[in-house]
């Protein structure tokens, strides 16, 4: 699985090319969201990034969905592109607002957010989405969820659902996931300071697909 190799590679280190940047400004920010129809004021549509993806991720339909091919695609290789964990960003460079996306997912596998800076070569620690001062992620699998950040994780109870949501505000250094299903069950919140834009994120152990909501 993409994580269990990826603490393997631990246990035993740089910047994005055709960058969207997505940048608002709020003067007044408004009340945190209540309910997932609040939450949608804030969708912000995402598109997979190509150039970043790990040489196993075959990218369609858009852009929008990534899939574990275990074949290495044709990809060139370049600075941008993560070599060692199956991993990939999005093109848009999230920074100064409020934005929110949801996934649908199966197989083991993390949604995050990362700054650009985040290294892509190598089997360390710097490389990998949550173990490091650059990222910041949820580990999804079928028996529960865990918070990763720099290192540190921290087990998460909530449903397990196929659809996940996040919300970032990132004036408010605030970075939220859901748990999407009949109900909207927050499974956690990073509370920090954001510095500069954010790239989301995905370490891919079977599929992920960026759902369209508008």
């Amino acid at each position: 699985m993409y994580i269990q190799n990826g603490i393997c590679h631990i246990k035993l280190c740089v910047s994005l090319c055709s960058v969207k940047e997505v940048h608002t400004v709020d003067s007044s920010p408004p009340a945190e969201p209540r309910g997932r129809s609040e939450f949608l004021k804030y969708y912000c549509q995402l598109r997979l990034d190509p150039q970043t993806a790990h040489k196993e991720l075959y990218i369609s339909e858009g852009n929008r969905k990534v899939i574990r091919t275990r074949d290495p695609q044709p990809y060139s290789d370049n600075q941008d592109r993560f070599d060692s964990f199956a991993q990939v960003l999005c093109r848009e460079a999230l920074s100064g607002g409020r934005f929110y996306w949801e996934i649908e997912w199966s197989g083991e596998f993390s949604i995050g957010v990362a700054c650009r800076g985040i290294s892509r070569k190598g089997k360390g620690s710097l490389c990998l989405l949550g173990y490091n001062d650059k990222s910041w992620s949820l580990l999804c699998s079928d028996t529960g969820y865990s918070a990763w950040h720099n290192k540190v994780d921290k087990a998460v109870s909530g449903p397990h659902s196929s659809r996940i949501g996040v919300f970032l505000d990132h004036s408010a250094g605030l970075l939220a996931f859901y748990s999407i299903g009949e109900t909207m069950t927050r499974l956690h919140r990073f509370e920090t300071t954001f510095t500069e834009p954010l790239y989301p994120g995905f370490g891919v152990g079977t599929s992920v697909k960026i759902c369209q909501l508008k």
